[in-house]
Order: C-alpha cells, then structure tokens, then sequence
C-alpha cells in the first residue's frame, strides 16, 4: 500500500470517528509522511472546539480551520435555495452542498502546501466520495487522491473504535451513542444503528439536537415575517441580518416549533436505498417562504419549467457535480427568473407546522381586481365561452371520431 513518493497529505479533517483515527493510519501506511489537517467551518459551531490539540496530538503537523460560513451559504445554499431544489421532494440538501465548499478549500490548501496527495474519510457506500472527489478534479485535476474506506482492512465503525483505543486516539462518541452524524449551519443528520432498521420509529427525545419535537413545541404559535430581496432572505421580522445570521435566527424559531424534522428513506448515488433522519428547522422554513412568495410573482409558465428544473437542480448538488457548466447554467435561468421575487411573507409556526399568514410584493401578478367573486369591470365573464370552445376543440373532435366509428359498425 505504501507509495514512498507520497511525502505530504492534506486531510480534509472534521475530527469524527473516521477522519480521528485517518492521521495515523496515514502515518503508518505511508512511511511516516507529513499530514496536514484541513476543517472547514460551515456553521457546525462546538465540534470544532479542541480541534486544533486533538490533531496535532494525533499526528498532524498542523490544521487549518478554514471560515466558510458566509461563502457557504451566500454561495451555496441561497442558489440551492432560489432554484427550489428538493432531492427526492423531501431532503433540503444539508450535506450536499456542503462539500464543494469546504473539498475546494481543500485543494487550495493543498496547492499552496504542495502536497502530494489529498485524503478524505468518506465511505466507498456513500455520496460524499463523490462530492469530495468531483470537486477535487474540477480545480486539482492530477492530485492523487487517497480514500482509505476503499482499501484498507477495518469493515465497520466498531473496528474503527477498536482502532481508535489501539492508538489512543481520543472520541466523543460511545459504541451505543455511534450515529453517523453531520452538522453545519443549515442541518443535522442521523443515520445508523437503531435507524438502519426503516421499522423503527425514532426516539426524537434522543437524537434531536437543533430542536424538540413536534410534541413537546409550545401550545402557542410564533409569528415571523422573512423578507426576500431577488429571491434571497435578508430579513427577519424587519431586521436586515447576513445570510448566516438568518438561518441561524431561523434554526432557532424553528427549532423551538419542532420545525424541520424529516425521516427518510433515499436512494444514493451509488445505488443502494439509505434512511436518515434529518433537522433543517431554519431551512424548511426558509424554502416555504419563498414558494410562497414564487406564488405571487411568478407567471404560471415560468413556475411550471423552474419546477422541472428543480429537480434536475437537487441531482446535480446531490451527486456532487456543483462544478459543472450545466448547474452554472441552471443557476443563470434561476437568477434570471428570481428578478421580481421581492417582498414579505408571514408565516406561523406551531407544533411542526408552518401555516401562511400573509404574503405581500410589489411585483406581485395578483390582481384582485380580476380574481374577485364580487362585481368588476375588468373580466367579461362572456369571453371564456370562445375560449373554451377553442381550447376544448381536440377533445370534441376526437370524440366526434370514436362516435362516427361507432355509428358505422
């Protein structure tokens, strides 16, 4: 396995079970090179504390946290966001679009070390080997690459632990407590043990950390009101704030209206079906928002096509292929067609629910003069007979034909 030409490896370093027991399985199969340890803050907040001893104390000549909170989401998510990109119509794409972001912090990082290699410590039956990797050929094309899930000998999480104690590589986690688990500043997701099992109902009490359940949410709802500039929130209840800072008032409000929590079963890239249970309180309530808004601004025609591609747009930051000339493009369209989606819309949380409370903009299509059921001057109710007769012509021909037929047998 060894390859004495590999002197130095930047390692894209969350200090989880995978990554923790990485540094010296690096050391040890590549003849003592240098490691390098790479995080990237996306808004994950208190795993990073202790990160920078842990490391070094791990093998690591040195880390770099690397601040991609604002990039991460002006960048990132608001686009994701705009394009109303829904994988599989239920997963709000909180580990996806994380990826890029911090893999292309990474292959700086790595140019200007001169490494020789990068490592991550994703799984060969997961997504991210794909995100990670995609995106290292996209600005690193010849880096080697080294994913020690795909070649060396421990097969689980418990022999990784095993590891773990052998080395005295300290963790945070308890073999009863193992979730595989991934946080930023949109979402929180859970898989594994008990949760492998599709049969099992949750224990929210458990395993939610960003809020409660919808149980346990007040008796009474909260009201908010989000603005959007261009299809981007820049509000909250009248206070302009950063996108990070929105999101994270959001996670809050949600959060503590049981808000966001979705338990699912997907189909990864790689081809098997995966069940996860995922937080994304501030998320769930932003992509309502701005639906609703999308509802008074945009033409019926325009809404229908960016609906088809939503979709595509969720493949594509799902598979990992944010770097590609077809999302840039897509992402072209979305921006064309958000000019107008400008205005406020209030909401009302309670107990997992978000109910409309009221959407206004001044590029709104909605004209109640014309909608009213009360009198008007401006609609002649007489014209949809013409139109009707016109509209329906296809149908009244074929059936026309099938009567003809009939009528001759």
């Amino acid at each position: 396995m060894a390859d004495n030409k590999i002197k130095k490896v930047v390692l894209a370093y969350s200090g989880g079970l995978d990554t923790s027991i990485i540094i010296p399985w690096l050391k040890e199969n590549y003849d003592g090179c240098e490691v390098i340890a790479v995080a990237g803050n996306v808004g994950q907040g208190k795993e990073l504390k202790g990160l920078e001893e842990k490391a070094i104390k791990t093998g690591a000549s040195k880390l770099y946290i690397a601040d991609l909170t604002d990039e991460f989401v002006d960048d990132y998510v608001f686009p994701t966001l705009k394009a109303g990109a829904v994988y599989e119509g239920k997963y709000l794409l909180g580990t996806s679009f994380a990826r890029p972001v911090i893999a292309k912090k990474i292959v700086e990082i790595a140019l200007k070390e001169g490494a020789d290699a990068i490592c991550h410590g994703c799984t060969g039956k997961g997504n991210d080997q794909v995100r990670f990797e995609l995106t290292i050929k996209a600005f690193a094309p010849n880096m080697k690459i080294i994913a020690p899930w795909r070649i060396w000998d421990l097969k689980s999480r418990d022999e990784e632990i095993d590891y773990a104690e052998a080395h005295n590589v300290p963790l945070a986690i308890s073999r009863e407590t193992n979730y595989s688990k991934d946080k930023n500043l949109w979402h929180l997701s859970h898989e594994g043990l008990d949760l492998e099992d599709p049969a099992n109902e949750p224990d929210y009490d458990k395993i939610l950390e960003l809020g409660v359940s919808p149980e346990k949410a007040p008796d009474v709802p909260t009201y908010v009101t989000i603005s959007f500039e261009k299809g981007v929130p820049v509000a909250v209840d009248g206070v302009k704030m950063k996108g990070s800072d929105i999101v994270a008032k959001l996670n809050e409000l949600g959060g503590a209206n049981g808000i966001g929590i979705v338990d699912i079963v997907e189909n990864r890239l790689v081809g098997m079906k995966s069940r996860g249970v995922y937080e994304t309180p501030g998320g769930t309530i932003l992509y309502h928002a701005h639906d609703v808004l999308e509802t008074l601004c945009l033409d019926k025609e325009t809404m229908h096509f960016k609906q088809h591609v939503a979709v595509k747009f969720a493949d594509l930051v799902y598979n990992g292929q944010w770097f590609t000339p077809l999302r840039e493009a897509l992402s072209a369209f979305v921006d064309s067609t958000q000019q107008t989606v400008t205005g406020d819309v209030k909401l009302k949380l309670y107990k997992g629910n978000i109910i409309n409370a009221g959407v206004k903009s001044p590029y709104s299509l909605y004209d109640e003069d014309i909608a009213t059921f009360a009198e008007d001057d401006v609609y002649d109710q007489k014209d949809s007979a013409g139109f009707i007769n016109l509209f329906g012509l296809p149908i009244k021909v074929q059936a026309m034909m099938k009567q003809r037929n009939k009528d001759n047998k």
